[in-house]
């Protein structure tokens, strides 16, 4: 329902592994009066949610097809492998793909890595989500290679994960329909881009006040502070003295 009673709202989608709270927290601060709604959504489903203009904005990982929309990236990840706790990789501080030669790694359908060639020996099947495929690393079949928000999203006590020094890097952007770039999209724009809430994007920055001139200046009468603050004039006579009776006109 949508009318001139109905207050604006902003819709943000948010793929798995990514937080919006610090966001969303100070849009609620900032603009109390315009409802924030989330929506999670697979991976592979954010741009197409922008271009159904099911959301407004959406908070993605790159590479997408970016015909017809904007994205700004926010950060790159850290790709980590998770495994066993008792596996041989739990004991170094790091490892590169060739340390994986010789384990299956697993490739969810739903990976966005976009790997040429995924490290390690392939798996039998594919697992269908990253969800799934924690659930093999913990019964043994297999390790995974993901962002490290995505190891952090499904931990679990038994698994643990190692940073992997050379693979691809997921990097998380903020993007919306080019067409569709509102006088609320912008407000979110510069909350991600830690804008303060005096800095508007394209608003003029103020004219420096004009210095008042010193009352010596323009013969004004200057405040008394024994008064209050009130302008005396000199009245010729001395102060304290009885004013007298006015004298008659000849």
């Amino acid at each position: 329902m949508t009318g001139p009673d109905v207050p604006p709202s902003f819709k943000l989608a948010y793929v798995p592994g990514v937080i919006p709270a610090k966001w969303v927290r100070i849009w609620q601060e900032r603009y109390p009066e315009t409802p924030l709604e989330l929506a999670g959504v697979p991976a592979a489903d954010a741009a197409a949610l922008l271009r159904e203009r099911d959301a407004d904005a959406a908070l993605l990982r790159l590479p997408i097809d970016r015909t017809g929309l904007h994205a700004i990236p926010l950060y790159t990840e850290t790709t980590v492998v998770v495994c066993p706790k008792d596996h041989l990789i739990a004991a170094a501080d790091e490892v590169s793909t060739e340390d994986l030669a010789d384990d299956v790694v697993l490739h969810p359908l739903d990976d966005t890595l976009g790997w040429e060639q995924p490290p390690g020996q392939p798996a039998i099947e594919r697992p269908v989500t990253t969800a799934g495929a924690i659930e093999l690393v913990a019964a043994g079949i297999g390790l995974l290679v993901v962002p490290q928000s995505l190891a952090r999203l499904h931990h679990r006590r038994d698994l643990t994960y190692r940073p992997l020094t050379d693979a691809p890097q997921s990097r998380v952007a903020l993007s919306w329909l080019e067409e569709e770039t509102t006088d609320l999209m912008e407000q979110f724009i510069g909350i991600v881009r830690g804008r303060t809430v005096n800095s508007t994007r394209g608003r003029p920055a103020p004219e420096p006040a004009k210095r008042k001139p010193s009352p010596a200046k323009t013969g004004k009468p200057t405040a008394d502070k024994r008064s209050g603050g009130s302008p005396r004039r000199s009245t010729g006579r001395p102060q304290g003295g009885k004013r007298g009776k006015p004298r008659r006109r000849a």
